[in-house]
């Protein structure tokens, strides 16, 4: 049952007083996300370590205790085990001129190291550094990572390729996207419990991955984390490295003179908990 008011100035009065309610829930409304809008993850930083400003970052992993770095650049790559404390370089081995050096993976007693435009892979000894053996992929190579069972790698597209690790044959792959399609320039790859952390280039963001069907579950927006004159010279983000051990997550960057470990909150619904010259091309 309705009823109509007759009263001009009465009608006049209940649509002001009304009139707050209605524009608070129209604010509230729009205070709220799309239910399939990527969220942004917040983020803390617990501390930074010192970091090789002179390092153009492709890959980092950490493992007991130590820091493995894989660097770019022609006639500058190199493969490096590094102090995180110090930033002291205990091991390294440069590559031949030719190569530039791209992602890498710990898998076992192996480090896995990718190239960008060679097509070639690198596999060494962990403890020695010793060359065991090299493949080849018909991609660009970009970053790598593993699940424990796959090797997974990113060519900058927005698909990200599983590997056997025994001899590295393709044997799935994984498209990833957010609620506005595919996510390109997919690049450092790190595997954190159960969903893959994913640099993006040429930007300062990471994208958190659901490993089974590759929907982006947040994203990790690190714009200004180096600032001030540690910014000069400095490059994008790039390099992400997890201790599963003590559920720390570290990032740095291309010519970043610091690795800076954050601290990520779990997402709810996911796949598992997250912390984890001019002329010379260069990405």
């Amino acid at each position: 049952m309705g009823y109509k008011l007759t009263n001009p100035s009465l009608t006049i009065l209940v649509c002001f007083a009304a009139l707050p309610a209605f524009l608070w829930a129209e604010g509230a409304r729009g205070e709220q996300p799309a239910p399939d809008r990527t969220p942004l993850s917040p983020y803390r930083v617990v501390r930074s370590y010192p970091h090789d400003r002179q390092a153009f970052t492709q890959g980092l992993v950490y493992e007991n205790g130590f820091f493995y770095e894989g660097t770019g650049l022609l006639g500058r790559s190199s493969l490096r085990k590094v102090d995180p404390a110090s930033g002291r370089i205990l091991r390294q081995i440069r590559m031949e001129p030719s190569s530039f050096g791209e992602g890498i993976t710990i898998f076992g007693d192996r480090i896995v190291q990718l190239t960008w435009l060679s097509r070639k892979g690198f596999v060494y000894d962990k403890a020695s550094f010793r060359l065991r053996s090299t493949f080849a992929y018909p991609w660009e190579g970009w970053g790598i990572t593993h699940d424990g069972k796959r090797l997974i790698l990113s060519d900058g597209s927005s698909v990200l390729h599983l590997l056997d690790p025994a001899d590295f044959r393709e044997t799935g792959t994984l498209g990833v996207h957010d609620e506005k399609g595919p996510v390109t320039g997919l690049n450092e790859l790190e595997y954190v419990r159960g969903v893959i952390y994913a640099n993006v280039w040429p930007t300062d963001r990471i994208a958190i991955i659901h490993s089974r069907t590759g929907r982006v579950e947040a994203w990790l927006d690190l714009k200004g984390l180096l600032a001030g004159p540690d910014a000069q010279g400095a490059d994008v983000l790039n390099g992400i490295a997890y201790d599963a051990g003590s559920d720390r997550l570290f990032v740095t960057g291309k010519l970043w003179p610091k690795v800076f470990e954050i601290r990520v909150p779990a997402l709810k619904g996911t796949a598992g908990r997250a912390g984890s010259g001019a002329s010379e091309p260069s990405r």
